[in-house]
């Protein structure tokens, strides 16, 4: 019997080699966006150059200035009490044409307020345009409510009028009392006016006219600095920016820039940054608050805490003699219970060399030591040694 050999056809297939291509860019592009964020820092550690520093020279500037408050429903300044109310009062009306110097010992009114009146004015506010007070009681005032401010001149450091208040008071707040009870809501002596002041002159300081720009870190640090300047080299593609001390950072306008000095701020404003910053334990001992920066480390170092707790319990009793006795007398037995708690549950842990931050409160935690405790034994370690971070009491 002859076996005949078997002979398969032959299967053709037509494959599309565009798609094919496209398919493996497509695999090659994810698993190298895939490598590049296994391998970047987390998006969250970056910070804008806006956020972590300032532009030198763009700053705010305080006004103060002290005025009067008229039209209060008798809440204001008791003048036997608060002459400097009554004599600017006198002072007021007389410049309106009020003669009241005859008349000064009777003057007695309790519708006026001495007031200090604050503001802040912002970089690049000009001539014309409002902004915001605060007006705030001087004297024995109890509510500012209804009151209107009168023309006030607000100065600057250089006792420079820079802006005029004037507007119906707002204080957000009310206070009401009774024969027995008293309620207060809010802060009725102080009150804000939206818009009160108009600036009457500018401070002057052209921007765009400047061939250098200092940055300002808002968190001074070296490393920081340094890599601010990197990172507005590599941007702008040229060494343009170097860091001068741990808190500055120069910054050289480009000539050949085409949006000047304010589109060259806005764009490296947008750049990110890791900033970085010393290992730091701050410690407020009158609200118990610690706050551990990230890079806190803790040397090898045992840690045992434990409080002696005695506890005296006094139950006295009272023994009498039975019903119609003749020969007892009813005395008082005193009754002490004493308890000791030396806490020896509590057994010493050992914290590694390299502990970090949430190693070390999780260690703290489970000794069960609170707050209190935690800043007497963090203060403990540092002056040990092991502590690796500076530490600030407040």
């Amino acid at each position: 019997m002859t076996t005949r050999p078997h002979i398969f056809p032959s299967v053709f297939i037509e494959i599309p080699w565009r798609a094919l291509l496209a398919a493996l860019g497509a695999c090659l592009t994810a698993s190298l966006v895939l490598t590049m964020l296994a391998t970047a820092r987390p998006a969250e550690a970056a910070s804008r150059i806006k956020d972590i520093a300032s532009v030198e020279g763009v700053r705010d500037n305080l006004l103060v200035g002290y005025g009067l408050v008229v039209g209060l429903n008798g809440t204001g300044d008791d003048l036997s009490s608060a002459p400097f109310t009554k004599q600017s009062l006198i002072g007021m009306l007389e410049r309106l044409g009020v003669n009241t110097r005859d008349a000064a010992k009777d003057l007695d009114t309790d519708n006026v307020a001495a007031v200090m009146v604050t503001a802040t004015l912002h970089p690049f506010s000009r001539q014309g345009t409002r902004i915001d007070v605060t007006v705030s009681a001087l004297g024995d005032a109890s509510d500012l409510l209804g009151g209107t401010l009168l023309v006030t001149p607000l100065l600057g450091a250089d006792g420079e009028v820079y802006a005029v208040a004037q507007g119906a008071v707002a204080t957000a707040s009310f206070s009401a009392s009774g024969g027995a009870q008293k309620v207060t809501k809010g802060v009725p002596t102080s009150g804000r006016i939206a818009n009160g002041a108009i600036i009457e002159r500018e401070i002057g300081f052209q921007l765009a006219r400047l061939k250098t720009i200092k940055l300002s870190l808002r968190n001074p640090d070296f490393t920081t600095s340094r890599r601010v300047a990197q990172a507005i080299n590599k941007a702008l593609r040229q060494p343009v920016a170097r860091a001068l001390d741990q808190a500055t950072v120069l910054l050289t306008v480009p000539p050949d820039h085409k949006s000047g000095v304010i589109g060259l701020i806005t764009d490296i404003e947008q750049l990110p940054v890791i900033p970085d910053q010393v290992a730091r334990v701050v410690v407020d001992e009158r609200t118990g608050t610690i706050v551990m920066g990230e890079n806190v480390r803790i040397s090898t170092v045992a840690i045992a805490q434990g409080n002696l707790t005695i506890r005296i319990t006094e139950t006295p009793q009272v023994s009498q003699p039975t019903a119609l006795s003749t020969t007892g007398t009813t005395v008082v037995v005193p009754r002490t219970q004493i308890n000791v708690d030396e806490q020896k549950k509590k057994k010493l842990a050992v914290l590694g060399s390299g502990v970090s931050l949430e190693e070390l409160v999780d260690g703290l935690n489970a000794l069960g030591i609170g707050p209190r405790d935690m800043i007497t034994i963090l203060q403990t370690i540092k002056t040990a040694g092991a502590l690796q971070a500076d530490i600030q009491v407040q």
